[in-house]
């Protein structure tokens, strides 16, 4: 194997690997529907809007995938948002945060990028802090959601 396959293989490892552990997961024993509830409730508890709710599944069931149960939730306290985005328009296209929802077997899973994955998009420090604000918060309504009965 040549050497510039053998780094550009390294550099696709590496790179998966980097973005994994970029994501955050929950697992929860619930049916999708109260897991969703359960999400939004929670959400709303921490002080974050859902702005919209988009249905995944068509494309998925279009592409041979057999599920009903797949989400993207779009979250976020509007007044940041609008601050972010005004102050650093290049994050537009990833605000507001999402979480996707989805059941599997007969469990309902959450997942979302770590929102410090894009704290380093921004360059002031006391922006940052919205970002860490923001990595709690998703930590403390994962944990919401597995705790949930």
């Amino acid at each position: 194997m040549n050497t510039f396959l053998k780094s550009f293989l390294l550099f696709c490892f590496v790179s998966a690997n980097a973005v994994a552990s970029d994501l955050i997961m929950a697992r929860s024993p619930l049916s999708f529907s109260e897991a969703m509830t359960n999400l939004q409730v929670s959400l709303r508890e921490h002080g974050y809007t859902v702005a919209r709710v988009q249905r995944i599944d068509v494309g998925l069931t279009g592409m041979g995938y057999k599920t009903d149960m797949y989400r993207v939730v779009f979250v976020g306290k509007t007044d940041e948002i609008k601050y972010l985005t005004n102050k650093y328009p290049e994050m537009i296209p990833y605000l507001p945060p999402k979480v996707s929802i989805f059941a599997e077997g007969g469990d309902t899973l959450l997942v979302t990028a770590n929102p410090m994955a894009f704290a380093m998009m921004v360059d002031d420090e006391k922006d940052r802090i919205i970002f860490q604000r923001w990595e709690s918060d998703v930590y403390s309504v994962f944990d919401d959601f597995r705790r949930a009965e």
